[in-house]
């Protein structure tokens, strides 16, 4: 087989290994495509992960140790020996042995080339639990990468929902769903709910401002080493506005007795028989020119997942 590696900090190449025996509970999967997961492997490509938060921020299949060497990623779809396509949080490698609980099925509705969006739609998933979205709420969703789009994708399915987008970058293919992109200082306001997701002090400020009275903020943004700053003077506390922690590493306290991680992610592949989801793939690129060309994948702001073949 063959993996991608971050040597070190700003360093990739592609190295060799054997695959492990499979055991009796093991599947032997092939690798037909994995996601760039842009925010947080550009993270981990600078070296930003912090060292408190190293054991957190590993993934469920990572080799090595951040900021280096280590073995990265969670978007794959692959296809058992068996022809079955399924989708695992492995890292980009050609084929890989695991425990047969740690993949999911992608059901026949769904191409396995849009299955690689499932981590992604899974924290939407999760972040709307974590929020709980009303009939006819008025929401805004600051930050139109990735995550942000997904998660306006699902809210614009909320019968009566007002649903933004804000971002300075063209967001529009939102409007597929009936969300409405927006750039910054023009969004509705008074909102029920925000949803931050750009990873920036000025979009979680954006944020805050835009909640009406007693509204909160679902902070959804990995900041790793960069410090954020604030203000929580003028009309945060009397409007008695809140922020609150969404993070897909555990499944919301509101399904927690009932659903475990594999049921959340077989609704996240459900969702994806949507042919809407395919506009969120805005790049290909070959698994064997990941050293030369993830680097400025990973820098280039305006894309979003980008699809890595094999």
């Amino acid at each position: 087989m063959r993996a991608l590696w971050l040597a070190s900090p700003g360093h990739l190449e592609i190295r060799d290994g054997e695959l492990p025996e499979p055991g009796p509970d093991d599947v032997v999967v092939r690798t037909l495509y994995s996601g760039v997961s842009r925010g947080t492997e550009a993270l981990v490509f600078r070296g930003g992960v912090p060292a408190a938060q190293a054991a957190e921020m590993r993934a469920p299949f990572q080799e090595g140790d951040f900021p280096g060497p280590v073995k990265y990623g969670y978007l794959n779809v692959g296809v058992l020996e068996s022809g079955r396509p399924v989708f695992c949080l492995y890292p980009h490698q050609t084929e890989y042995v695991v425990p047969a609980s740690a993949v999911v099925p992608v059901p026949a509705s769904v191409p396995p080339a849009r299955a690689v969006l499932a981590g992604t739609v899974e924290t939407a998933v999760n972040a709307l639990w974590d929020a709980a979205p009303r009939v006819g709420d008025r929401v805004a969703v600051v930050g139109g990468g990735m995550v942000g789009c997904c998660v306006a994708a699902l809210l614009a399915g909320i019968p009566g929902a007002r649903v933004e987008v804000v971002d300075p970058l063209d967001r529009s293919v939102v409007s597929a769903w009936g969300a409405r992109w927006v750039r910054p200082g023009e969004a509705s306001g008074d909102c029920d709910l925000v949803f931050h997701t750009s990873g920036s002090s000025a979009g979680l400020q954006e944020s805050l401002e835009l909640l009406g009275t007693e509204g909160e903020v679902i902070e959804l943004s990995w900041y790793g080493d960069r410090p954020v700053s604030v203000s929580l003077g003028g009309a945060f506390h009397p409007r008695r506005l809140a922020v609150r922690s969404s993070q897909v590493g555990m499944v919301a306290p509101a399904r927690r007795a009932r659903w475990g991680y594999t049921d959340r992610m077989g609704v996240a592949l459900r969702l994806l028989a949507d042919p809407r989801f395919d506009a969120l793939v805005t790049g290909t690129v070959a698994f064997e020119d990941l050293p030369a060309e993830l680097p400025a994948v990973l820098g280039e702001p305006s894309g979003l997942l980008v699809r890595v073949t094999y």
